[in-house]
């Protein structure tokens, strides 16, 4: 991945403190690449990591996740970190489903939790 690519990160509800303590974990790798995230997400991000500059989108329920996927699409993100919590109901399931179909289909790294996230980070050095 170049590094006029962004790292997309998103996550769900109960996994956004996991997501903040990622990305304050890896806050060096992670401040290589332009940083682009949903709206509550990027909220936390930032206040976890004041070093990190954070473009925030909308939140995944009122836009964003299709917002990343149109960068995707357009190819302005080339990595998505998505925390999802596999436990809780999500209302908006559709707009996931297209995010991680427009994945798939760009051929974009996707990491669905921490230990990929990991060695997705570690394979970009």
């Amino acid at each position: 991945m170049t590094t006029h690519k962004a790292v997309a990160l998103i996550a769900h509800d109960q996994k956004k403190d996991d997501l903040a303590a990622f990305a304050r974990s890896h806050q060096q790798a992670l401040s290589r690449f332009p940083i682009v995230a949903t709206g509550t997400t990027g909220g936390r991000i930032a206040e976890t990591c004041p070093g990190l500059k954070v473009e925030r989108l909308k939140s995944g329920p009122l836009g964003g996740d299709q917002q990343i996927g149109a960068m995707i699409a357009t190819g302005d993100v080339g990595l998505v970190i998505f925390f999802v919590d596999p436990l809780t109901a999500m209302p908006h399931d559709v707009d996931v489903k297209a995010l991680m179909r427009l994945a798939i289909v760009y051929d974009i790294p996707m990491a669905l939790n921490r230990a990929t996230a990991e060695t997705l980070l570690t394979a970009l050095g």
